[in-house]
């Protein structure tokens, strides 16, 4: 009788400890969670975060504070994110330029695969081709053939060494045997207002920013560099249609942790992204943004990390090959 006690009191003792455990681990999260934007305020990748920590606070019940670390093309942010304690207190926004492109381009006290935890993809945008009113070229396959016609005389507009644009414009040159000039600006915007006037040639730039000028008139618009054509844009021929098979570019957003978060706060983050990509609201206002939602077999995880390796695959070496630095 006294052994069937002590049993009993042993097994409830053990049931209280699992109850205590998963508890711990359904409580989580008990305060808000800070959200890591390593860009400027008021821009895409702020712009993004704030429309889907909104939501997330519905799912979380729990605040997601938006931080933006700015500077040093924004190495500062993402690192002080690595550094962070792997609680899932601090989730990092990143994107194609801070996660894939950095990794080649500066010298980093962070690993950009490997100190974090993917969470999600949660959209992407790609460019458009876009040139000035008075480009001769008619189409995509004009212009390479004027491009290549002209070696060195056209310019084309970048927000900086290592940008988006910047190595955009060098993926174009290595995939069409073009030659032109890049002009380097403070940011895309600057570059967008001397293209409408005529003063460079062309841009690669993405379509929720671009878009607007054609629709006005003020630009020309070639192709999208994705498989299919952008929602908001679906008059505009995709690379594949336009003559420049496989010239995909896009510019994806997504979220990290730091590496050793455990597998319990990974999954109750995903799980409120995916809740938050499939709120309609949601949906339309990053449609409005021309942010294209991936589907939902891409929102997990293990899709994020195989994404991320196979982007730093194919952009390593055309950033190393056109010794593409740190200024």
């Amino acid at each position: 009788m006294h052994t069937l006690r002590q049993f009993l009191a042993s097994l409830a003792f053990t049931v209280a400890l699992g109850a205590v455990g998963s508890a711990t681990a359904q409580v989580y999260p008990t305060r808000p969670i800070t959200l890591i934007v390593p860009l400027a305020a008021g821009g895409p990748t702020d712009t993004l975060a704030r429309i889907i920590a909104e939501r997330m606070r519905v799912s979380l019940g729990q605040p997601l504070v938006i931080e933006n670390v700015t500077g040093a093309a924004a190495t500062i942010g993402v690192g002080k994110a690595a550094r962070a304690t792997p609680d899932g207190y601090t989730v990092n926004i990143g994107n194609w330029f801070t996660h894939v492109l950095n990794g080649a381009i500066h010298s980093l006290q962070y690993d950009v695969l490997n100190d974090f935890e993917p969470i999600t993809l949660l959209a992407s945008n790609p460019l458009l081709i876009v040139a000035k009113n008075a480009m001769p070229a008619k189409d995509l396959k004009e212009l390479i053939a004027w491009l290549r016609a002209n070696p060195d005389k056209a310019s084309e507009g970048t927000s900086g060494v290592g940008s988006v644009s910047h190595v955009s414009g060098v993926f174009f040159q290595n995939a069409t045997g073009t030659r032109f000039q890049f002009v380097p600006y403070r940011g895309a915007g600057p570059a967008m207002q001397d293209l409408v006037a005529g003063q460079i040639d062309m841009m690669f730039d993405q379509v929720s920013s671009s878009l607007p000028y054609v629709r006005s008139g003020k630009i020309k618009a070639y192709a999208v560099t994705a498989r299919t054509r952008s929602a908001s844009a679906s008059d505009i021929p995709t690379v594949d249609e336009a003559g420049l098979p496989g010239f995909y570019v896009s510019v994806w957003h997504a979220l990290w942790v730091p590496k050793g978060t455990s597998r319990d706060v990974i999954d109750k983050l995903n799980a409120a992204v995916v809740e938050t990509l499939a709120d309609p609201a949601v949906r339309q206002r990053l449609g409005d943004l021309g942010q294209e939602i991936p589907p939902r077999e891409q929102q997990t995880p293990e899709a994020l990390g195989a994404y991320q390796r196979t982007e730093i695959e194919k952009w390593s070496p055309i950033i190393k090959g056109a010794n593409i630095k740190a200024e």
